[in-house]
């Protein structure tokens, strides 16, 4: 997996990236996490990470990837929603 350095982005533009919420205690695709904990899926394993990821360049690849990944990521992060949002509201907790 490879870190995404964030200050490293063009903070001209929005970068978005697919992002769940747990949603309960001891979640099985974060073990240990607490409800309502918030993670961002890495792109090539389709698990959740505070901190290594790939953002997209636009809503519509983000959203893109999130449909053609839908039944892996159902299997992998069970009964949470993935979805779409933008990096810079994510990190400052706004989304």
């Amino acid at each position: 997996m490879r870190r995404c350095e964030v200050d490293q982005l063009d903070s001209a533009r929005t970068w978005w990236v697919p992002a769940v919420v747990s949603p309960q205690r001891d979640w099985a695709g974060a073990p240990g996490c607490r409800r309502g904990a918030r993670y961002m899926v890495h792109r090539d394993t389709l698990r959740v990470s505070r901190d290594e990821f790939e953002p997209f360049d636009c809503e519509f690849s983000c959203l893109r990837w999130i449909m053609l990944n839908k039944v892996h990521l159902s299997r992998t992060l069970p009964g949470a929603q993935v979805r779409a949002v933008p990096l810079d509201r994510w990190l400052l907790g706004l989304e």
